[in-house]
């Protein structure tokens, strides 16, 4: 029988060798062997994460692999959450991400999502080409904690400003961080809108909200 530390090894070498079906196997023996899927979570996945982020930073991978790592991630994870018991869930910061209305581009965000995730936020993921109103409505009925705007498009970067606005509008900008992202924005237009902060990069973004929350 193996150890919760040899699982815990296999949860973590499945995220970095993008082996979705190895995460699964993983988390069904932390099932079986009635392991807390919350250092299942932060002891396997969230390790495997972390090396999967620090090889991104480094350009050491890209894109894809990261998505791969994610997809891993995420089917240990559709075994794992629902077994953790509500009050858990509670205490945890509550972030939405979204691509600006009028931009299809989502990767980025995808990346962020996945991040965020492996970091012990709960994600709400509203996608791509989102309405302002559609994010700042989700902000007030879903008391959000974090929202992480993104565009890769100039002429969308407009929308980034109609968040905030409505955001203010609806009294529930000071409760909530609001994080941009995008090679169009800059720490300055970050400052310009009202946002709190301009991600570099996913690892950059979870940083942040770290040092913040």
């Amino acid at each position: 029988m193996a150890t919760k530390e040899e699982i815990m090894d296999r949860l973590s070498n499945s995220v970095i060798q993008y082996k979705r079906a190895d995460a699964i196997a993983a988390a069904n023996e932390c099932v079986a062997e009635k392991i807390d899927p919350v250092d299942a979570i932060n002891d396997g996945l969230v390790k495997g994460m972390n090396v999967i982020g620090d090889l991104y930073a480094q350009h050491k991978i890209y894109l894809p692999q990261v998505l791969t790592a994610a997809s891993a991630m995420y089917g240990a994870l559709d075994i794992l959450l629902p077994l953790i018991p509500k009050a858990s869930l509670d205490n945890a910061k509550k972030c939405v991400t979204a691509v600006m209305e009028g931009d299809v581009h989502d990767i980025g965000k995808n990346i962020v999502k996945t991040m965020l995730t492996a970091g012990g936020f709960v994600v709400t993921d509203l996608g791509k080409d989102v309405p302002p109103a559609t994010i700042a409505g989700t902000v007030e009925s879903d008391g959000i904690d974090i929202a992480c705007l993104s565009t890769l498009m100039t002429p969308t970067m407009d929308n980034m400003k109609k968040t905030l606005d409505l955001l203010n509008e609806n009294g529930v900008r000071g409760n909530c961080i609001v994080t941009i992202g995008g090679p169009p924005t800059s720490p300055d237009f970050a400052k310009q809108i009202g946002a709190d902060h301009r991600d570099t990069n996913a690892q950059d973004c979870v940083k942040y909200l770290k040092e913040r929350v």
